[in-house]
């Protein structure tokens, strides 16, 4: 079956620094568009990052583009996600989606960002 595994969620301090993976089986990943969500604690699920099935598009929205990088490596079915100058309101957790006639979820992976 599909599965998303997403990993590198951490307790950070603001103006840090993570990487977030996500790890994919069960599909053919290099057809998939791929894409970061996450969803703040009394908040809902917020668009975060996506990229082309190919690694050639990416997306961001407003409040991370700058700071944070999506990207892909076909060969390892793998997602990731640079986050730089982390502030507190990226505090999350923060999930992978995949998406081609159907959309896959992962558990997600919690990010903190706090001193």
């Amino acid at each position: 079956q599909v599965q998303l595994v997403e990993s590198g969620g951490a307790l950070v301090q603001p103006g840090g620094s993570l990487r977030l993976s996500c790890t994919t089986s069960g599909l053919v990943f290099s057809s998939y568009v791929m894409s970061w969500y996450r969803q703040a604690p009394g908040k809902g699920r917020e668009f975060v990052a996506r990229i082309s099935s190919d690694g050639g598009f990416t997306t961001y929205a407003d409040s991370v583009k700058g700071r944070f990088t999506i990207s892909r490596d076909n060969a390892k079915n793998t997602v990731y996600l640079q986050m730089t100058n982390l502030k507190p309101e990226d505090t999350a957790v923060y999930y992978c989606n995949a998406v081609l006639y159907t959309s896959y979820w992962g558990q997600g992976t919690q990010v903190t960002v706090s001193s």
